[in-house]
């Protein structure tokens, strides 16, 4: 698409069409292009292929269960924690406002957070990565650090790793053989697990996404939206309703045939360079099922989504808050501080209680998951409120701030567009 937008731009240009009179045709179509985006191949991916015979699939255990509910960081945590809070301070947040422009990530910024190794905390050791039980607290506290900075860009560094996690809790032996070792290498694939579907009152249990046996395995239709960094991404998660099954999980190899992208900007996460995912009679083979197409498998993997969203919003919720304060007391009107009137106090105050709760609901949902306990109550506890409270607190900000909220000039205009997205999002993400 950028080889094809970048020959069409110089045709604008050129002095031929002036004379032929198609200047304001090409022009319109380069427009479309910029805007809508062209159907495109899937990335040429890398082959994926075994580097080891596995006996049997490598899990992590559940962590250990103290009996107390203790959002104490470990020693490892904090250290984990406070590294990514300075990489998202130093280098999301400074390029959040031009990737929101650009629909993308500013070059190498994304390889840089590769680096960091967000993807081998979730891997199991004899696989190659640094886990040694489920990390679910972890992963949630690295969401919301990294949040903190910009949740387009957080939501784009996170991707890999979600596809990466459901790989480690519900591949087979052949599944991690084939796919694990590049996550733990110098050069991670993008990848994506793509729920969303373009939808009213979207159920991700009841996906549009088709899914039928053939002699040789399945054959996959259907459109997936919203899909974070469709374009480059070399490997997929795809949701489809399995014929006479329901709900399932397929592994798709962006060299697939009838694979195909298309760029679908939105109003927030406009910097994890969201596209469609068009699948039109693709083949797999039967080992393309994730998790033996269980029922369980797919809940599981829903839920645990949608804690990572929870946990995104109460970082981005965080930075609307560290942001207002220091703002209504440096304002002044009629010679005094806003922060002096009750209202613009209460409004702040509300954020901050709003915050917490949603940060207590989804911690104690993280702990209960990575312990093996049932926490399907709390999961929804903690989506109900940040879907609720996150757009609450982004409108807050914008209010508090009152004319300056409206403008590029300042951050929250940004986040509250962001948070927008709790309510609505499915996949993604995965703790």
């Amino acid at each position: 698409m950028g080889l094809g937008l970048s020959a069409l731009t110089r045709l604008a240009g050129s002095k031929v069409i002036e004379r032929a009179g198609l200047r304001k045709p090409v022009q319109n179509l380069v427009s479309a292009g910029t805007r809508n985006g062209f159907r495109v191949a899937g990335a040429a991916g890398r082959t994926f292929k075994s580097a080891q015979k596995l006996g049997k699939p490598a899990r992590l255990a559940p962590a250990e269960d103290t009996g107390l509910f203790d959002l104490t960081p470990s020693e490892d945590q904090q250290l984990i924690v406070e590294t990514v809070t300075e990489f998202a301070a130093e280098q999301l947040r400074p390029a959040a406002a031009d990737a929101d422009a650009k629909l993308q990530a500013p070059e190498g910024l994304l390889s840089r957070a590769a680096e960091l190794g967000i993807t081998l905390v979730g891997i199991p050791e004899e696989l190659g990565g640094v886990g040694t039980e489920r990390s679910v607290v972890t992963n949630a506290l690295v969401a919301e650090a990294l949040a903190h900075g910009d949740l387009g860009l957080a939501v784009a560094v996170l991707a890999p790793s979600a596809v990466s996690t459901a790989l480690v809790s519900y591949g087979d032996e052949q599944q991690q053989a084939d796919y694990l070792p590049a996550f733990v290498g110098e050069n991670v694939p993008a990848a994506a697990l793509a729920l969303q579907e373009r939808t009213a009152l979207f159920d991700p249990f009841k996906p549009a996404t088709k899914a039928r046996r053939t002699p040789k395995g399945y054959q996959l239709d259907g459109v997936k939206s919203l899909v974070p960094r469709a374009a480059d991404a070399e490997l997929f998660i795809v949701s489809a309703d399995l014929e006479g099954r329901g709900p399932a999980l397929f592994l798709v190899e962006s060299s697939n045939s009838g694979v195909t992208i298309e760029s679908e900007p939105a109003m927030g996460l406009r910097g994890a360079a969201t596209g469609k995912l068009h699948l039109e009679k693709v083949a797999l083979p039967a080992g393309a099922l994730l998790g033996g197409g269980k029922a369980e498998v797919f809940t599981e993997a829903v839920r645990l989504s949608r804690l990572g969203w929870a946990a995104l919003a109460a970082g981005t919720a965080k930075a609307v808050l560290d942001y207002v304060v220091p703002y209504v007391n440096e304002r002044k009107a009629f010679g005094e501080p806003v922060s002096h009137r009750q209202a613009v106090a209460f409004s702040v105050a509300d954020i901050a209680i709003e915050l917490e709760g949603l940060r207590l609901v989804a911690l104690r949902a993280a702990a209960r998951a990575e312990q093996g306990k049932p926490y399907a109550r709390e999961v929804a506890l903690a989506r109900k409120l940040a879907a609720d409270k996150g757009m609450q607190i982004g409108s807050a900000g914008v209010q508090l701030l009152g004319g300056h909220g409206f403008v590029k000039e300042h951050p929250v205009e940004r986040w509250y567009r962001d948070l927008r997205a709790i309510g609505v999002m499915e996949g993604a993400v995965l703790l």
